[in-house]
């Protein structure tokens, strides 16, 4: 948990100017956000060319992660401790007007920047994939067979502290122009839930292993 409860203090960058409304500070709106998903996108400049990389994160208190190979360029470049931009973003729905200007969409969002940290301790590597695995599957990591040396060697585990951040959530119905409101045209919200589906098993799965329970544990959206 976060050692912490005060929100998240505005900066320049983080400061939302237009609909100033839609954007939150406090750390509930944020980490529930942030909970709530498993794919971001992580922007790096590397030799002056900018790259935004999608991949699957976790929360752990103040603190996000994410992995890749040890051989991508991209978490290579992490080693010299490059700012970023860490985003996550929540579609809920479609939100359609009586006009083009104003149909929307209801998201919750959340955008981070900061220095980009290795998580260099092997044991420290360890756990931290542990807590992915967790973060999926609650109850997913004792069932697997343990890690060797090599595929921890060969995982670069990123972390980034929550410290320059900010979310941005729209809900709710269209806001239409007052003369718009008689026309004949259908307005309202199309909800775009996240689901889970039912699981398909491995078709070189060996004969007679059971889908596990805590399946029914996984949660996101």
């Amino acid at each position: 948990m976060s050692g912490t409860t005060e929100p998240f203090v505005p900066t320049a960058r983080t400061k939302v100017k237009r609909a100033h409304e839609r954007g939150h500070y406090d750390r509930e709106t944020v980490y529930a956000i942030l909970d709530a998903g498993l794919m971001c996108h992580v922007g790096y400049v590397i030799d002056g060319q900018p790259y935004v990389t999608p991949t699957a994160y976790w929360r752990e208190g103040d603190r996000v992660y994410w992995h890749g190979s040890s051989a991508s360029k991209m978490l290579r470049h992490v080693k010299q401790g490059p700012p970023v931009c860490f985003t996550v973003a929540l579609m809920d729905g479609l939100v359609l007007a009586r006009s083009g200007f104003h149909t929307s969409v209801n998201y919750r969002s959340v955008m981070a920047m900061g220095q980009a940290e290795m998580i260099e301790d092997p044991a420290d590597k360890l756990a931290k994939l542990e807590a992915m695995l967790e973060r999926i599957v609650p109850g997913r990591w004792p069932e697997l067979r343990a890690p060797t040396a090599q595929e921890v060697k060969a995982t670069t585990v990123v972390s980034l502290k929550l410290e320059e951040v900010v979310a941005k959530v729209r809900s709710g119905g269209p806001i239409d122009d007052d003369e718009d409101m008689d026309l004949d045209v259908w307005a309202g919200v199309v909800p775009t839930p996240t689901t889970i589906g039912a699981a398909l098993d491995d078709p070189a799965l060996k004969a007679g292993v059971a889908q596990p329970a805590n399946l029914a544990k996984i949660r996101i959206g």
